[in-house]
């Protein structure tokens, strides 16, 4: 990677990672964003931004061009709640969208990285230890949005050879990008409720297990897939990849161990339950570990560990 176009560059990965790339690489990192949610601060000021809305195909070829650009980071998508809500808007962003990247990618050669999700899956795939290929049928916008867009991306890859990679997320858990309305936020809300002093009001039921991942490692598996030697890669859209399974008792349990005087309560949200529901218990990320060498850094402790040191930094606690 040489010159690097984000799309969705201030959302709840691209803030993040735009400055690791820019940390990492000595070309163009071009911050893509839409007008309604232009950078501010550091990210504005520490390399070139760029309108780049991924309805607008032309545009995105525009900054293509003037960059010359050879990577891009398709990172616009509405978060799976939000989807729910808006499921016209999450197909035209997430597959007219990709549709776009991909074409422009095509005509000018660019590698292509979309993550995809747990959301991938549904209630009929095995819950446990999620194997690498299994039954995807998702009963959300999100979730099918995420179905087609690997679908694409391989398609893509097999007809025209654009070099099209993904992994598929679990929840992720920042200190830095504030929730945004996906199912496993409760996992970031409730270690801002924990730091503040607040008791938290939980809406995913006791019991209900979800892949999770540190901010870092997500970021460091959205660069290692892309700099993996080809030959060696035999699924490219998408990997599982793990950290962390863990249902909110668990994760409670953990917080008091830093804040004994955590308090946590239940008032379920049917929606984000429905959805929770629907996803595996864990992922198995034996193809990511094998094909290009993928290995968490952080568990439930160190994570809640660092979360807790930086969010006390942040809120001056």
């Amino acid at each position: 990677m040489k010159n690097i176009l984000i799309i969705g560059s201030t959302g709840q990965i691209g803030s993040e990672l735009t400055m690791k790339l820019r940390n990492t690489y000595t070309g163009n990192v071009v911050a893509g964003y839409i007008p309604s949610a232009a950078p501010q601060g550091e990210l504005k000021e520490s390399g070139p931004c760029e309108v780049v809305d991924i309805t607008n195909a032309a545009q995105i070829a525009e900054v293509v061009d003037k960059y010359q650009i050879d990577t891009i980071y398709n990172l616009a998508a509405l978060l799976s709640a939000v989807a729910e809500t808006k499921p016209q808007l999450a197909w035209h962003i997430g597959i007219d969208g990709l549709c776009n990247v991909l074409e422009v990618s095509r005509e000018k050669k660019c590698a292509v990285f979309t993550p995809s999700s747990i959301g991938s899956f549904g209630p009929d795939t095995p819950k446990v230890k999620t194997p690498q290929d299994t039954l995807q049928r998702p009963k959300t916008m999100y979730g099918v949005t995420k179905v087609a867009g690997e679908l694409l991306s391989d398609y893509y890859f097999n007809r025209f050879g654009v070099d099209t990679r993904s992994v598929r997320f679990p929840g992720l858990i920042s200190y830095v990008t504030p929730p945004g309305g996906g199912t496993t936020d409760y996992a970031v809300d409730i270690y801002y409720s924990a730091v503040k002093g607040e008791k938290f009001v939980c809406p995913i039921a006791a019991g209900t297990f979800m892949d999770m991942m540190y901010m870092p490692d997500a970021l460091r598996a959205s660069i290692e897939i892309m700099e993996a030697d080809p030959t060696k890669l035999v699924h490219r859209n998408s990997f599982n990849i793990a950290s962390m399974s863990f249902d909110p008792e668990i994760i409670s349990k953990k917080i008091k161990e830093y804040i004994p005087q955590f308090e946590m309560e239940y008032q379920f949200d049917s929606l984000r339950q429905g959805i929770a529901d629907s996803w595996p218990d864990s992922l198995d990320d034996t193809c990511a570990r094998e094909e290009w060498g993928w290995k968490p850094e952080y568990d439930l402790d160190g994570m809640t560990r660092d979360m807790i040191e930086k969010l006390k930094i942040r809120f001056n606690k």
